[in-house]
């Protein structure tokens, strides 16, 4: 029950896996990219009072574990992160200025119901250690 939120008469929530690549799953969140990527995504997120559990960039894609509101629609929170971040990374970076566009139209986003918040912790973690398929 610690991790639950209450506001008014209402008890809440709301957890969310969201993973989202480049267009063309091209690796260009590296070095200074990811470093600028991960504040912007901090600042994006505070600014939607969404709490950031655990997040890891990888070259090639993103996962992002949130804790929001029960009031803020998951798609409103994806599309600030992925717009904002998309302007200000081409903005600041020539080579991928270059791209038509930063990130690719698609998202993966599950809720986190059955599995539990530590499982998916971990999970993120150790996208490091996978092996390419």
């Amino acid at each position: 029950m610690e991790n639950y939120k209450r506001h008014n008469k209402v008890v809440y929530l709301t957890q969310y896996h969201i993973v989202w690549s480049p267009c063309y799953r091209r690796c260009v969140l590296v070095d200074g990219v990811k470093t600028r990527l991960e504040e912007l995504i901090r600042m994006v997120c505070n600014e939607q009072q969404a709490e950031i559990k655990a997040m890891e960039i990888m070259p090639d894609h993103i996962h992002l574990f949130v804790s929001i509101s029960y009031l803020l629609p998951i798609y409103k929170l994806i599309k600030a992160v992925k717009g904002r971040t998309s302007n200000i990374i081409r903005k600041e970076f020539e080579h991928i200025h270059r791209m038509p566009t930063l990130w690719s139209r698609s998202f993966f986003v599950s809720t986190i119901g059955q599995v539990s918040e530590e499982t998916v912790k971990k999970y993120i973690e150790m996208q490091w250690n996978k092996k390419p398929q």
